[in-house]
C-alpha cells in the first residue's frame, strides 16, 4: 500500500449562526493515496462540499474550521499562512466547482482564465501561457481551440465552460484534483461525457482525486474507496466494493436500496429514505440518522456512535451495526 499523499484527521467546520453553531463536518477522517480515487457522497447538506472547502481552506466566514488535521504530503494545511496555501491551492490542489455557469469570471475571456494559473505557479509569460491554455482545452475536447481560447464564458455552452474548468484544474497537473459534483446543471449525455473526461485525465496524469456525488453508479464506476457522509459525520467509508457487497450503515443500505434497477418492472415502487436530513445545528444527542432509522434502538437515542473498523479496514459509525457482529 503506498503511502498516502493526503490525511484528513478529525476534522470539524463550524458556522456560528444566530439560530446556533451549525456543525457542518463534524469529526471526518480519511486518507488519499496517490493515483487513487475517493468519491464522498451523501444527500444535500451532508456536508461534502464543506469538506472540500475546509480542505483548500476556502471556507467563507462565519464559517471556520475549529479541530483536526490536513496532512498533506506530512505538511499541516490548517497551519500554513496565506501566502503558504497560495502556493498549494492552484498548483499542487485544484478544485473543479460544482456551477459552471458561475465559476467563470465573465469579463475575461476563458484562454486569460486557464493562464492565470498558469503564470502564477509555473512562471510562464504571457505567450507561452497561452500556447500552453491552447493545449490544454484541446486535452479536454474543445473544438477549434485556437479561436474559442478568446471567447468568453457566456459564449460557450454549459458542457464546455465545465471543460474549461477542468482545463483550468489540470493545468498545473496537480498532486490532487477536488471535483464537487462537477456535472450539476448539465443533461444526461453531457454529464457522462465530463465524467469519462475526469475518470481518462486522472489516470494520465496519475492524480489522486476527490470526487463529489450523489450518483452511486458514478461511484461504482469511478472510486477505490468510498466515503458515506450524514450531518456532517461519517457514516461508512472503506474500500468501494466492500461497501457496495456489505454496507454496514442503515443510510448506506437506504441509499443503496433508492437505486432504480434495469432488470425491476417499470411498475414497480419507487424506494426511498423516509423523511429529512438532519441540520445539524445545535444537533440533539445520539446518531443524527436515528430518526430516519428502521433499525434504530435506545442506544441511538443517548449516544453517537463512534466510528469502528473491522478487520478488513471497513469503517462504520452505528451501534446496531457494532451489535450485529461486525468484528472490530
Amino acid at each position: 500500500m503506498a503511502e498516502p499523499i493526503l490525511r484528513v484527521e478529525g476534522m470539524k467546520t463550524q458556522f456560528k449562526l444566530r439560530a446556533g453553531t451549525l456543525k457542518a463536518v463534524d469529526g471526518i477522517s480519511f486518507t488519499l493515496e496517490p493515483g487513487k480515487v475517493l468519491c464522498i457522497v451523501g444527500e444535500s447538506g451532508s456536508g461534502k462540499s464543506v469538506t472540500a472547502q475546509s480542505i483548500l481552506r476556502l471556507v467563507e466566514p462565519p464559517g471556520r474550521v475549529v479541530e483536526g488535521r490536513v496532512l498533506y504530503r506530512d505538511k499541516d494545511l490548517l497551519t500554513l499562512s496565506e501566502r503558504e496555501m497560495e502556493r498549494i491551492r492552484g498548483d499542487r490542489i485544484c478544485m473543479v466547482f460544482q456551477d459552471p455557469m458561475t465559476s467563470l469570471n465573465p469579463v475575461f475571456t476563458i484562454g486569460e482564465q486557464i493562464a492565470e494559473g498558469l503564470r502564477a505557479h509555473q512562471g510562464l509569460n504571457r505567450a507561452a501561457a497561452r500556447a500552453r491554455a491552447i493545449e490544454l482545452l484541446k486535452l479536454v475536447g474543445i473544438p477549434n481551440p485556437e479561436a474559442r481560447c478568446d471567447d468568453y464564458p457566456h459564449q460557450f455552452s454549459g458542457g464546455m465552460r465545465q471543460r474549461a474548468l477542468i482545463a483550468a484544474a489540470i493545468a498545473c497537473e496537480p498532486d490532487i484534483l477536488i471535483a464537487d459534483e462537477p456535472t450539476t446543471a448539465l443533461d444526461v449525455t453531457i454529464q457522462a461525457q465530463i465524467l469519462k473526461l475526469l475518470a481518462d485525465l486522472q489516470r494520465r496524469l496519475n492524480s489522486a482525486m476527490i470526487l463529489i456525488t450523489h450518483d452511486l453508479g458514478v461511484v461504482a464506476n469511478l472510486a477505490d474507496q468510498v466515503l458515506v457522509m450524514y450531518a456532517g459525520r461519517m457514516a461508512e467509508y472503506g474500500d468501494v466494493q466492500t461497501v457496495f457487497r456489505d454496507p454496514k450503515h442503515p443510510y448506506t443500505v437506504g441509499l443503496m436500496n433508492s437505486i432504480i434497477r434495469l432488470e425491476e418492472p417499470r411498475d414497480a415502487e419507487l424506494r426511498s429514505i423516509p423523511g429529512a436530513p438532519l441540520v445539524p445545528i445545535n444537533p440533539p444527542p445520539g446518531c443524527g440518522f436515528r430518526f430516519r432509522c428502521p433499525k434504530a434502538i435506545e442506544r441511538c437515542s443517548q449516544e453517537a456512535p463512534e466510528p469502528r473498523v473491522d478487520r478488513q479496514g471497513h469503517a462504520f459509525a452505528c451501534h446496531v451495526a457494532e451489535l450485529n457482529g461486525a468484528q472490530a
